[in-house]
């Protein structure tokens, strides 16, 4: 197994980062057929297969705000306001992903885009893990 880790600046907001050039370079730079992992080593964030661009990240962005309010419900209140709903998010959106990987090149579907997705406005620096593993 093969595996690199990946750092990602997502800055002080909520965000739905795209990753999936990262991904597709890592895995080209593999060769063949295997699967690729991608995993977040993070308890405030979380690793989608969504379709980017067309308004999908703001739409989850919205969802997550509605199931996860930023107020002061949570238990868990360190940080800034509505922190605690960040570390309940993984369980909506894992923090992992393992993807097909066929002659090098990612088997995603015509619309599909791996995102890291980040709630947490405390930390605007992230790091991704990729790990190949050869077929």
């Amino acid at each position: 197994m093969e595996s690199t880790v990946v750092r990602v600046a997502t800055g002080t907001g909520e965000a739905v980062h795209d990753i999936t050039a990262e991904c597709e370079r890592f895995a080209a730079s593999q060769g063949g057929d295997g699967l690729l992992h991608v995993f977040v080593p993070h308890a405030t964030a979380g690793v989608a297969i969504i379709e980017l661009g067309s308004g999908s990240d703001d739409d989850l962005l919205a969802a997550l705000g509605d199931l996860l309010p930023a107020d002061d419900r949570w238990q868990h209140a360190h940080g800034s306001r509505g922190h605690g709903r960040s570390h309940v998010m993984p369980a909506l959106v894992p923090p992992f992903a393992t993807l097909p990987v066929v002659g090098g090149r990612l088997a995603l579907g015509t619309w599909q885009s791996v995102a890291l997705v980040d709630l947490n406005v405390d930390n605007p620096d992230r790091q991704v893990r990729l790990s190949f593993l050869k077929g």
